[in-house]
């Protein structure tokens, strides 16, 4: 029987997530959309919800206990009750729909507008059209990944399980201690194996050099289809988690410091010249700028009859229009940035609140202790082949020995971190190399677009977050059933397993995490100047 308490947790937590969502869509969402985009909204309301969710459940599995041997029948009063294996299963489902199915094919929904405005027929068009748009994109995304996922399930989807076997044999009799009573005996009245009598039972092989009864063995797992799609998920999600999750890692301390450091000031007039006239010779530069690339695109549309082709962006000329548009969507971003901040120290200055530095500052302290907290975890118990402390696991247990609904807020604090070090990894990234397109979040300017991009990459961080919460901290969640799957089946499925057991990405977070504290010590701030005049497409774009 489920335990009411953790239904009743789970319905909580729900509920907050969804006022949560709901806040932070209505908080951060554009005046151009808040009448516009209901579905495009409910998609970004569910997956946010469903990121959260993912997140939550692990420590709802520890709770939980299923995978305490007990919870067959002869030991419940530790196991909640709940079917975990089917939730998990849920969430493996409704990831990769969100990923891959809903959240592009709303992406291509709304801005199909834009593209008919540029092309001149958004006037007079029929949402059939706008549906039409969207559903010949999806279909080439669909086509490309179901094409990998039903490739990759029947080549790669069996897991090698190793498993040490130990052969023994007992005495024609043996007196077992019970705590029965009465003629009735049960399995449950004998009391559990311990270490010291397992060794005797199988004759203390390892010490005593008869290794003729221990053997290393594999066993072949065909895994299901959710299972694999978790694998599929966490392996495409590593990549991005632990490139950005790596970024974020250091990014995230230093700018929330940052924000304290450059806060508002009161500017004295000689200041308050020289910013306003900066700003406006940087404004007028972007506005010139802004006509020359849309008067060129204009023309190569008009030499081409407005046919690029599909292949138009991996050419050596599209790429460098793509990089010409990402660097003035760069310097847009940085002068908008830049005024806010103006505003801030003159006109809005007496509007601005002083809380928010110093929360801005606490924040920041809080995300270097959490970050280095991190690193020390994978220094001291992911890498080495045999841990050198328990460290957070020890700490979670104590905390659930004392309150266990500390340790499940420690465990979702921690992980709720690594997501959020993943979305400032990619933002971070995408100012300032340009190699991306930026989906900046800022309050009451953020178009639904920008939501469905970082949504999609919460998600797509969701389970190789879990994945890498169940590396780190196995001792605290040895009882779930997330560990049966992402710690055994996922963990060596053929090909993947190789990244997984020689650590890979986790070496590659670290070095990515060095890399990014050094960079961003010789130079912490981003560059807020115009693009110089340089070799490509910009150099047409200055004035002489």
């Amino acid at each position: 029987m489920a335990d009411w308490f953790l239904i009743l947790a789970t319905t909580i937590s729900f509920l907050l997530l969804l006022v949560v969502a709901v806040y932070f869509l209505v908080h951060y969402q554009h005046p151009d959309d808040r009448n516009e985009a209901w579905f495009p909204k409910l998609t970004v309301l569910l997956g946010l919800v469903l990121a959260g969710a993912t997140v939550l459940l692990m420590p709802l599995d520890v709770a939980n206990n299923e995978g305490y041997a007990g919870c067959d029948g002869y030991d419940t009063r530790l196991c909640g009750g709940l079917d975990m294996i089917l939730f998990w299963n849920i969430f493996y489902w409704c990831i990769p729909a969100f990923v891959f199915l809903l959240i592009p094919f709303m992406t291509f929904f709304y801005e199909a507008d834009d593209g008919m405005l540029m092309a001149g027929t958004s006037i007079g068009a029929k949402p059939n059209n706008r549906f039409l748009e969207a559903i010949k994109y999806e279909t080439f995304v669909v086509i490309i990944f179901g094409a990998l996922f039903a490739a990759g399930y029947l080549i790669l989807g069996e897991s090698s399980i190793p498993i040490k076997q130990y052969k023994t044999t007992f005495s024609s009799s043996q007196e077992f201690e019970t705590s029965g009573n009465g003629d009735s005996f049960d399995t449950s009245f004998l009391a559990n194996m311990t270490s010291a009598e397992f060794k005797n039972q199988i004759g203390n092989s390892e010490n005593s050099g008869n290794s003729g009864n221990i053997s290393n063995e594999t066993v072949n797992v065909n895994v299901s289809i959710p299972t694999f799609f978790a694998a599929f998920m966490a392996f495409i999600g590593w990549f991005f988690f632990a490139f950005f999750g790596g970024i974020g890692l250091a990014a995230l301390p230093l700018d929330m410091i940052l924000a304290f450091v450059n806060r508002p000031k009161h500017m004295d007039p000689a200041e308050f010249a020289d910013l306003q006239m900066d700003i406006r010779n940087r404004t007028m530069e972007l506005v010139d700028i802004g006509e020359l690339i849309k008067i060129e695109r204009d023309e190569r549309a008009n030499i081409n009859d407005g046919k690029r082709g599909v292949f138009y962006g991996f050419t050596s000329e599209g790429g460098k229009q793509r990089g010409a548009l990402l660097d003035f969507k760069k310097a847009v971003y940085l002068i908008e940035t830049d005024v806010d901040d103006f505003l801030a120290s003159s006109a809005n200055y007496q509007n601005h609140n002083p809380l928010w530095p110093w929360i801005s500052l606490f924040g920041g302290i809080l995300s270097i202790i959490l970050s280095l907290t991190w690193i020390a975890q994978i220094v001291i118990y992911i890498i080495p082949s045999k841990p050198l402390h328990p460290f957070l696991n020890q700490f979670f247990q104590w905390f659930e020995s004392w309150f266990p609904l500390f340790g499940v807020l420690a465990v979702a604090i921690f992980t709720l971190y690594l997501l959020l070090c993943a979305v400032k990894g990619c933002f971070k990234f995408g100012i300032r190399f340009m190699a991306m397109q930026i989906h900046p979040m800022k309050v009451n300017k953020t178009y639904m677009s920008s939501f469905m991009f970082n949504v999609g990459l919460v998600l797509l961080c969701a389970l190789p977050v879990v994945q890498f919460t169940v590396t780190a901290f196995p001792e605290y969640a040895r009882y779930t059933n997330v560990v049966q799957v992402m710690g055994t089946q996922v963990q060596y499925l053929k090909f993947v397993n190789w990244f997984w057991e020689n650590k890979v990405f986790i070496y590659a977070m670290l070095a990515v995490t060095a890399i990014t504290a050094l960079f961003l010590f010789c130079k912490p701030r981003d560059n807020g100047k115009v693009p110089q005049k340089k070799e490509g497409v910009f150099s047409r774009f200055r004035r002489n």
